[in-house]
């Protein structure tokens, strides 16, 4: 009986962990190729920064469920490295975070939109990667 929980959390850490890394690739890919197509420079760059810090905490929920069956599993090195990827795009929230509104920029700086969204998608792109990592570790079993 045991054997066969072992097995049903590792098939569904696999299949979180593919989900997770397929919703941030569409996340940071696929639809920012959309918007800067179908809309202008400005508008694009709200769509795409708007649109990780709402798809990060869902994608984080996912990868932190993935690394839960991972340890289930037995595979602790992918429920480790899981974590890390959940930690990371959870970063997303802080990074495109908006300024309250008594904290604003110093004089005759501007707040800087672009480096905060190129900061989000790089970060999305390398944990990516991490969680690409973390089915590999599950499918092995380490």
């Amino acid at each position: 009986m045991l054997d066969g929980l072992r097995e049903l959390s590792q098939a569904l850490s696999i299949a979180f962990f593919s989900f997770s890394t397929g919703c941030a690739w569409v996340a940071a890919i696929v639809a920012p190729n959309t918007s800067y197509d179908r809309l202008d420079y400005s508008r694009a760059d709200g769509h795409v920064r708007l649109l990780l810090v709402n798809s990060s905490g869902h994608i984080a929920a996912a990868c932190l469920a993935a690394a839960a069956l991972a340890f289930l599993s037995g595979a602790l090195g992918a429920g480790i490295v899981g974590g890390l990827g959940a930690a990371g795009f959870f970063t997303n929230r802080w990074t495109l975070a908006p300024r309250k509104k008594d904290e604003k920029a110093p004089p005759g700086r501007r707040a800087r939109d672009k480096t905060k969204r190129v900061v989000a998608v790089s970060l999305t792109l390398i944990f990516t990667l991490v969680t690409v990592i973390a089915a590999g570790l599950a499918i092995a079993g380490v």
